[in-house]
């Protein structure tokens, strides 16, 4: 019986690998829980995946697509990291759906690096901006404040 649990777990693996699901997609069930096994996800994405949507998962995001999402919110996360002030950090495709994050310079609250920030989209012809601040968390995240 275990040895039959093995193989179709080691059978779903490869069809997980093999599989159509694109990766702006999200698996589930049992294929979710092996590639996590497997592959787990590397610290950035995780750190990424702390800002809790950023700027660009509120408003501001609607209308673009998983993928977008995902370059705006690592865009929002260089510029807060590793930005000096006023440097913009653009992501996208310039002709379709594109945005830059700007950052300003950073300053304390109590024992946290906080820096405020500006996002701008450009889609379907319109430009569209929001403005947040985030604060630094000892593990290397950022979080929004609200």
């Amino acid at each position: 019986m275990m040895l039959k649990i093995g193989v179709t777990g080691l059978a779903l693996m490869l069809l997980a690998g093999c599989s159509s699901i694109g990766m702006d997609k999200p698996r589930s069930g049992v294929v979710q829980a092996y590639a996590g096994a497997v592959q787990p996800q590397p610290p950035a994405t995780r750190i990424v995946e702390a800002m809790a949507g950023g700027l660009i998962g509120g408003t501001l995001g609607r209308g673009l697509d998983r993928r977008d999402l995902r370059r705006a919110l690592v865009a929002e996360y260089q510029a807060l990291e590793h930005t000096q002030a006023g440097q913009p950090v653009s992501w996208g495709d310039v002709s379709e759906r594109s945005g830059e994050v700007v950052a300003g310079s950073p300053y304390r609250v109590g024992s946290q690096n906080c820096r405020q920030y500006t996002h701008t989209v450009q889609a379907a012809g319109r430009s569209q901006s929001a403005r947040g601040t985030a604060c630094r968390n000892p593990d290397g995240s950022w979080t929004p404040l609200v």
